[in-house]
């Protein structure tokens, strides 16, 4: 690795005019502009011309406030490459969260491609860069725990997929035509569990409030927010907003205080984007000093563009109850349009094992297939205490390995240590409180997740544990929900405005729904233990291979 260039010096006329390392003149090559003072700020770049480069960083009046660089080039450095190089620095400077970035979107780059020798470059030399800067004091973590935090999963600058990249173009557009209209207007972008829907809504809003700060955009001066229903990931924007110049904590809200706020001030947003859409209330909800019949048509009531992320497979509560037909009177009201998702992007696995959690949600249990051409672990343990090991082993092998377990087991917000599974599990439910997200807590290791702690985040290794409401009808050959056992009684409050039948119908999708979550949070595998006899046999005979 002798061919690495990097070099440190200040940033200054003089110093720019002496490049005279080879593999920095005249070839690609990547760049950090940064200063240390109390709130530090940073820019990386790549370039061809790095004098020429260099020179117009000087007389730009961003970067006066910059008195250092660092220049990393290599022999085999091409193209391709650096902009690969950048664009991890940037995820990885986002991550690591001691910087301010100058950097604004450049929606033509960003997206997933190959090219020649690409895991040399990402498996071999930028852990090596990384080093150096940790060597200098520049960055302070390991990729390893970066990697696992959720700020770098959700960050703007993540490579977009060809299908994510081509929605973001088509909603971008589809704001810049409609900012001058008048009337409301409604964009919707569906897809399931780990279709990458809140990544490319975090480089979506991004690219937005970059474009409201550029002067020669029709988006200039608008006033936009990113609305989540979700404590854990308004926490995680909250945390990438830290370290980029056009996010600010403010334009970061929950539904209820926008709704309230725009209607104290009579005044309403521009374009509006909703992470989670199906964690919003469908109904009056008092105890959150919600007032009207539908959060959704609040938000789009007072915005000129209302961008729509949603989900029916993953609604959790009654009083946010949606399905097909209701999302569809509402936008049918604003002509929306509706943009679709399909790509799995969290699970490193086989069609055939999404197909398998699928049906498992919608009650049926087919053969466990073989996870061939890919690394992804469907397991089902017998035994608690194998289960436990089983996920503490991946845990300490590769980190964010957690369990979770469906709501279940008593579990109240009185500072009081409830258990999951006294018999079998025996740990507590999810109590940590800080600023981090509760997988990202180490401490974590030793609880049991509830739904709502990880609910649009990844996990490296998943344990799932089915609780007394889930289990096996002989008879019919398929799965059996019982609500009388669910303890999420929260979740079960009913509707006066739906028939009791209804009521009771959702509640099992609600179970079932919450199932779908829990096990699609794994990218590399998911462990399942059922606590009722029936299932866990069930399930076990049919790992072994025996179907009848």
């Amino acid at each position: 690795m002798n061919d690495l260039v990097f070099e440190k010096r200040d940033f200054t006329p003089n110093q720019v005019h002496t490049l005279k390392a080879m593999h920095l003149n005249n070839y690609p090559i990547v760049y950090i502009l940064y200063n240390e003072k109390k709130k530090p700020s940073a820019y990386i770049g790549q370039t061809v011309q790095v004098t020429r480069r260099l020179k117009n960083h000087l007389v730009n009046k961003q970067r006066k406030s910059f008195n250092s660089s660092i220049l990393i080039g290599h022999k085999k450095l091409n193209q391709s490459a650096s902009y690969n190089i950048e664009t991890n620095l940037i995820n990885y400077f986002i991550a690591d969260n001691n910087y301010e970035l100058q950097n604004v979107s450049q929606t033509k780059s960003r997206v997933m491609h190959n090219y020649y020798q690409k895991s040399f470059y990402n498996e071999e030399l930028f852990p090596l860069v990384w080093e150096k800067l940790r060597e200098e004091k520049i960055v302070s973590d390991t990729l390893e725990n970066l990697r696992n935090k959720d700020i770098y999963k959700l960050s703007p600058y993540k490579e977009l997929s060809p299908q994510q990249f081509d929605i973001k173009m088509e909603i971008l557009d589809f704001c810049k035509n409609h900012i001058q209209k008048k009337g409301n207007h409604v964009i919707a972008i569906e897809g399931d569990a780990g279709t990458g829907k809140s990544v490319l809504l975090s480089s979506l809003f991004n690219t937005i409030q970059d474009l409201s700060k550029d002067d020669s955009s029709c988006l200039h001066g608008t006033d936009n927010y990113l609305l989540v229903n979700h404590s854990e990931m308004l926490k995680t924007y909250k945390s990438i907003a830290n370290s980029l110049p056009n996010l600010k904590k403010k334009s970061l809200m929950k539904p209820t205080p926008f709704i309230n706020e725009k209607t104290k001030a009579g005044t309403s947003a521009d374009i509006v984007l909703i992470d989670e859409a199906h964690l919003l209330l469908t109904k009056e909800d008092s105890y959150n000093n919600f007032r009207y019949q539908n959060q959704l048509d609040e938000i789009i009531k007072r915005s000129k563009i209302t961008i729509v992320i949603f989900d029916p497979k993953q609604v959790l509560k009654i009083k946010s109850y949606w399905n097909a037909r209701l999302l569809e009177e509402i936008t049918n009201q604003y002509n929306a349009k509706t943009v679709k998702l399909t790509d799995q992007m969290r699970m490193n696995a086989n069609p055939e094992t999404i197909k398998w959690i699928d049906s498992f949600v919608s009650k049926e249990i087919l053969p466990i297939p073989k996870e061939e051409g890919s690394s992804f672990e469907l397991k089902i343990f017998g035994d608690a205490a194998k289960f436990k090991t089983a996920i503490e082993s991946k845990n300490n092998e590769v980190g964010l390995s957690r369990i979770v377990s469906t709501f279940d087991y008593l579990h109240k917000k009185d500072n009081k240590t409830y258990i999951v599974n006294e018999e079998g599990i025996n740990m507590p439910w999810n109590s940590t409180q800080d600023n981090l997200t509760w997988a990202e807590n180490p401490n974590s290791i030793k609880e049991v997740g509830s739904i709502y702690t990880v609910q649009g985040f990844d996990l490296n290794y998943v344990g799932v544990v089915l609780g007394p409401s889930v289990s096996y009808d002989e008879d019919k050959k398929e799965l059996a929900i019982d609500p009388s056992k669910y303890k999420d009684t929260g979740a079960f409050t009913s509707r006066t405005d739906l028939s009791p039948e209804k009521n009771q119908e959702i509640k099992e999708e609600i179970i079932l729904n919450s199932i779908n979550v829990l096990m699609k949070r794994g990218i590399d595998g998911l462990y399942i233990y059922a606590t009722d006899p029936k299932l866990r046999q069930r399930l076990l005979q049919i790992e072994r291979g025996k179907e009848s």
